[in-house]
């Protein structure tokens, strides 16, 4: 009698995802895509064509004379030539433009600290009639191209007298031209742009806080100095960040005031020296680097700051 072989379950069929479930899913991988994947390629893409011309400066600083000139240029140099640094710094008067530089850097920030907090908050905290009126007259002048007041601004700045020492004394005499007045002294009457951002960052304080304040018997000023001022450091510091910026980048304004060379600005300076010396693209290179660390050191150091301050925050 034969056996009956034993009989096997044929292997299941795993079945197919129904076609709904296929397309949402196929949905749901178009739109990451779309908000997340995207976008940060694009970041990507556009991040390194801004750091394009940094890095070739920095390559640049760092070619010998011979690799300066071979063709095709390289990417990047085969010998690092740290030694262009050193060079540079001697082929230019380099610290004293940079104490020149940083004189106008320091005394910029001060006064823009100083007097665009003040300003913002007569136009944001204080009621008196007219004020948005004349905050909106302020705020059209940042539409004043700067080309079209030069004139202007050098006729007044030759007929201001400036305090002189004679005698053990101080008398007035002479102008601001030639000298750091005209480059420092308006920033302690404050930036139309530069009030605008603190004046947005401080309608968004909740006024109760102040009327709290005024009912305790507290001046206005103590009111600015001690509750408005410290909720507001973030816009501070990116005033700050600004104004730095302005003042060490700045090369019209040295250009136009400042007529002796021992006066010059590392901006002012390094157009000078190329136009008048040889050209060692190594060594302008080298010496622009050391003029924008000091920048890039600034912005990673108070990138948070200059978030927040940029985004108008407001009271957590």
């Amino acid at each position: 009698m034969a056996r009956e072989r034993p009989m096997t379950s044929a292997p299941a069929v795993q079945a197919a995802d129904p076609p709904a479930i296929t397309a949402g899913r196929w949905l749901w991988v178009s739109k990451h895509l779309q908000r997340q994947v995207v976008p940060r390629i694009v970041l990507a893409l556009v991040c390194a064509l801004y750091l394009l011309p940094f890095y070739w400066m920095v390559a640049t600083a760092l070619k010998t004379n011979q690799e300066l000139v071979a063709y095709p240029p390289t990417m990047w140099p085969d010998t690092l030539a740290w030694s262009n640094f050193s060079d540079a710094v001697d082929y230019i008067p380099f610290w004293r433009y940079l104490r020149n530089t940083s004189i106008i850097t320091v005394l910029t920030i001060v006064g823009s600290v100083v007097s665009n907090p003040l300003i913002a908050y007569g136009f944001s905290r204080i009621d008196w009639p007219g004020r948005d009126k004349i905050f909106y007259v302020v705020l059209a002048t940042v539409f004043i191209p700067f080309p079209v007041l030069i004139v202007a601004l050098f006729d007044i700045f030759a007929t201001i007298p400036r305090p002189m020492w004679s005698n053990g004394g101080i008398e007035l005499g002479g102008n601001w031209i030639n000298t750091y007045l005209p480059l420092v002294v308006p920033m302690f009457f404050g930036n139309a742009f530069w009030i605008f951002l603190m004046r947005q960052f401080f309608m968004r304080i909740p006024f109760e806080i102040s009327d709290a304040a005024r009912i305790d018997g507290a001046s206005e000023f103590r009111i600015f100095y001690q509750i408005v001022l410290p909720q507001a450091l973030p816009a501070i510091g990116v005033i700050s960040i600004f104004a730095g910026l302005y003042a060490w980048n700045d090369f019209l304004g040295p250009l136009i005031y400042l007529q002796d060379e021992t006066k010059y600005t590392l901006a002012i300076g390094l157009t000078f020296f190329k136009a008048q010396r040889e050209i060692q693209f190594s060594l302008l290179m080298a010496a622009s680097t050391l003029v924008v660390l000091p920048v890039v050191a600034l912005f990673l150091l108070f990138q948070r700051a200059f978030v927040e301050g940029i985004s108008l925050g407001s009271v957590k």
